[in-house]
């Protein structure tokens, strides 16, 4: 494993872009400090004059900016080595900052809402300047009844930062001092299992590589099952703090309202996943027998299919594919897709303490960014895509709306991401002309619905349940987790599968259940995915121009509304039932190719 500064340079992603060095970042934050006070010369007088209330909303966005581009760089910076000290307190001071501005500017909304509705919509219509905070103001409405007093809500987000704690706990964790056993691998040297080497360890086609890679690394979870489980519970318990103390009938219903999501979106979800079930049972009952099985392990799940086909793929190699695999969304896209390569936005490749996973992040005012940790698979192929759909989603959306409108929401999130991996996929199919080559990429398509549709639907379903449970008042101990969760993959696995007692630690190693309700949008915005990308290769032209306006949205609109300018309606459950039809095509044509040519 290398460290920090042995990566080449041309490997990393250029940080300079957003702050030329660390002083500059302290010059920013020194600045921002002071400006909060200025918070207080608006506290009780909002409703006074439509001036005094938008000089208030234009210095709450200003700071928010500068907020954010303070945590995303302090951020960034401890996630490429998350052992430097020096970056995880920018990081805590960055939250701080956030929390204290926070709590200072905690008296707006309930001012605005406490205020006289023909007086603020006298203020909206006055032509001062107001027009532009129309939606902002409109999404605070429906929150009525959900806003304390100024000093509750002064009180509220004094805690915030105390709250963290959970999520900030795991990371450190997960990231810094959790470290995984020594196995050997094929060729019997050994290799350390790290975050960013498992799942190819569990792609080995030796299956004593994989077993004892799973075992190894769910061993280090269930020793830390208890304390995990702690973490696990004082998350979800925060969570539902919040919820109750905004009037909410449940954490879930807090979360869905906050992004304009019905809670029917979710529940449709999870309803038309487990009615396709079978399916998900006939893929497993099709691994067996393909892999020559007697017993088929939740440590089988991985290993394609297909043996002898080449998928090590170079970073270069990585890049020429997406942009042949893009090339249908046009040729101005492809050339941001080219400066996002060219010009340093991407970090790379795994060093020893750097963030495990990949995301793309940045701040509004500056290009986006993307960490990765390449492993020369052909899976980090789509991650690379996936990520730089992200990417290019806010390259839009900051090019085209204010900062105001420019943060789009978190369920339209996934659905550019995984529209550039459904594009990729569909191309590589087309262009295969050897029937192995074939079925292997169909096989991995196949994997992108297992592990994005019904396997993020599974962690909906946990989330949805443990919150629940937590509740209801029941203990979420490690030994309730686990019993829920191991009855889960019986369930969607079905009864083909040895569901091997390591899985019932899974839930312990997942960092996005530390952001409570987020996991469903993967699977959520996969399905969407799945329709826009058809359309578009269908040479929909409708399709295609609504899809930029979709990227170019931000939060100018609400999510379901900004997707059906795609022609998706996430309302109903047909996406994801049409998802899941695919899903069931890829089955009868693998099985087709099997049948014509074995494996």
């Amino acid at each position: 494993m290398k460290k920090r500064e042995e990566i080449p340079v041309e490997f990393t992603w250029k940080m300079e872009d957003m702050f030329s060095d660390d002083r500059e970042w302290e010059s920013l934050y020194k600045e921002t400090e002071a400006q909060l006070e200025r918070y207080e010369e608006f506290k009780g007088h909002l409703a006074d004059s439509a001036k005094t209330l938008y000089e208030c909303l234009k210095l709450d966005d200003e700071l928010s900016l500068k907020l954010e581009r303070i945590f995303v760089y302090a951020k960034q910076k401890s996630d490429q080595d998350t052992a430097n000290p020096l970056y995880q307190d920018y990081t805590s001071r960055a939250q701080s900052l956030s929390y204290k501005a926070a709590a200072l500017s905690s008296y707006i909304v309930p001012e605005i809402l406490s205020m006289d509705e023909g007086l603020l919509k006298e203020y909206m219509e006055s032509g001062n300047g107001l027009e532009h905070f129309k939606r902002a103001v409109d999404l605070l409405m429906p929150k009525k009844q959900h806003t304390l007093s100024p000093e509750m809500e002064a009180l509220l987000a004094d805690s915030y930062e105390a709250t963290q704690s959970p999520s900030q706990i795991f990371g450190m964790f997960n990231n810094a001092d959790l470290r995984f056993p020594v196995i050997k691998d094929a060729d019997g040297n050994e290799v350390q299992i790290t975050h960013g080497n498992y799942i190819s360890l569990m792609e080995s086609s030796d299956r004593r590589v994989r077993k004892d890679a799973f075992q190894a690394l769910y061993g280090c979870y269930k020793q830390f099952s208890n304390t995990l489980a702690a973490t696990y519970s004082a998350n979800v318990k925060q969570a539902i703090f919040y919820a109750k103390a905004k009037n909410y009938s449940s954490s879930r219903a807090h979360v869905l309202a906050e992004n304009e999501i019905p809670e029917e979106v979710y529940d449709n979800l999870i309803k038309a996943v487990r009615r396709f079930l079978p399916a998900l049972h006939r893929y497993v009952g099709i691994r067996k027998k393909v892999m020559g099985l007697d017993e088929i392990h939740m440590y089988d799940i991985y290993a394609p299919m297909v043996s002898d086909v080449k998928k090590t793929v170079s970073f270069e190699e990585a890049k020429e594919m997406a942009e042949a695999g893009l090339t249908p969304l046009g040729g101005r896209y492809l050339e941001l897709l080219r400066e996002g390569f060219d010009n340093r936005w991407i970090d790379v490749y795994e060093n020893e303490g750097k963030r495990s996973g990949a995301y793309s992040w940045g701040a509004y005012g500056s290009h986006p960014y993307v960490l990765l940790n390449y492993n020369d698979t052909l899976d980090y192929v789509f991650t690379l895509v996936h990520e730089m759909g992200h990417a290019l989603h806010s390259w839009h959306s900051d090019h085209s709306q204010p900062y105001t409108y420019a943060g789009y929401k978190i369920f339209v999130a996934e659905v550019a991401s995984t529209c550039n991996e459904a594009l990729l996929i569909r191309h590589l199919l087309g262009c295969s002309k050897d029937k192995k080559e074939k079925k292997y990429l169909i096989n991995h398509f196949l994997e992108s619905f297992r592990t994005t549709l019904f396997r993020q639907a599974m962690f909906a379903e946990f989330e949805a349940m443990t919150h629940k449970m937590a509740e209801e008042g029941k203990s979420l101990t490690a030994q309730t987790l686990c019993g829920l969760y191991h009855q889960l993959n019986v369930d969607y696995f079905g009864p083909d599968m040895v569901v091997d007692p390591e899985i019932d630690y899974e839930w312990s190693r997942i960092p996005h259940f530390y952001t409570p309700f987020y996991v469903y949008q993967y699977a959520t915005g996969f399905s969407a995915a799945i329709a826009i990308s058809t359309k578009i290769l269908s040479g929909d032209q409708e399709t295609i121009n609504g899809y930029f306006k979709f990227l170019s949205g931000g939060n100018s609109m609400s999510p379901i509304d900004l997707l059906r300018l795609c022609g998706v309606d996430m309302s109903s459950p047909e996406p994801v039932e049409e998802a899941l039809k695919v899903f069931e095509s890829l089955l009868e044509e693998f099985e087709q190719e099997n049948e014509d040519e074995p494996i």
